[in-house]
């Protein structure tokens, strides 16, 4: 079975084609490197995957079915989570405040109901645990490195029975101890048996952490293969148009 399937996607916006025929699959528990130089295709692909906007042409299929996603709360609603570059978090709100920012918990009877602080501290606290993650849920997110950050936006993907987790650049801009922890936040995903499609320009993460990697050059896929079978230079030349394929 495949957690996601993409066949013959087309994107174009006017005259602009951002991607044209790229087609893949993505198994339970799977980490996707997508790479490619800026304007591949790479966040085109990803917001079509997200719900964002659909494809020009092509077919998606989540769990072996054939889903068209018109916004984000669609894609969501049959387990794709999104963890932006910039992770979307408030920072003058805690940790726990931020995993459940726009699904708090809320209790109480008929019309009066409070927020339920006391669960969502309680349920962050278990995310963050399972995640293996030292962020605490009354942390202020300001206050945070970003690899805790991450660790918040991550959990956040959690709260729903998510399938596949995009990520993008999650190891920009941060600290090499930092990167360490993001990348062991991949692989605690990968071993609960969800999917993570990984955008990043930064090699040695890719190789580190990925099954498989997807290269893209211009909208058009040059490359699907096997980590094992790879290498940092045949992707570096995939990138840069010196190999055409691979």
């Amino acid at each position: 079975m495949t957690v996601l399937e993409l066949k013959g996607i087309s994107k174009h916006f006017g005259a602009i084609q951002a991607l044209n025929d790229v087609s893949l699959t993505i198994g339970p528990g799977e980490v996707v490197g997508l790479m490619g130089d800026n304007g591949a295709g790479k966040s085109t692909l990803v917001k079509i995957i997200a719900g964002n906007f659909p494809p020009s042409h092509g077919t998606m299929r989540v769990l072996d079915r054939e889903v068209h996603f018109h916004k984000p709360v669609e894609a969501r609603e049959n387990g794709i989570e999104v963890v932006y570059q910039d992770l979307a978090l408030c920072n003058n709100l805690t940790a726990a405040a931020n995993v459940f920012l726009g699904r708090e918990l809320k209790r109480g009877f008929g019309p009066i109901r409070i927020l339920d602080y006391a669960t969502m501290y309680k349920r962050a606290a278990a995310l963050f645990k399972e995640l293996k993650s030292e962020t605490r849920p009354r942390d202020l997110v300001k206050q945070m490195s970003g690899g805790q950050r991450q660790a918040v936006a991550i959990a956040r993907t959690r709260l729903s029975d998510s399938k596949i987790v995009l990520m993008d650049e999650p190891t920009a801009a941060i600290s090499v101890r930092q990167v360490a922890e993001v990348l062991n936040l991949i692989r605690r995903l990968r071993d609960q048996g969800i999917s993570v499609i990984l955008i990043s320009h930064r090699m040695p993460d890719v190789f580190s952490v990925c099954d498989k990697i997807v290269v893209l050059r211009r909208g058009t896929k040059v490359a699907d293969k096997r980590i094992a079978d790879s290498s940092p230079e045949e992707v570096t030349a995939l990138i840069t148009g010196a190999l055409e394929r691979a």
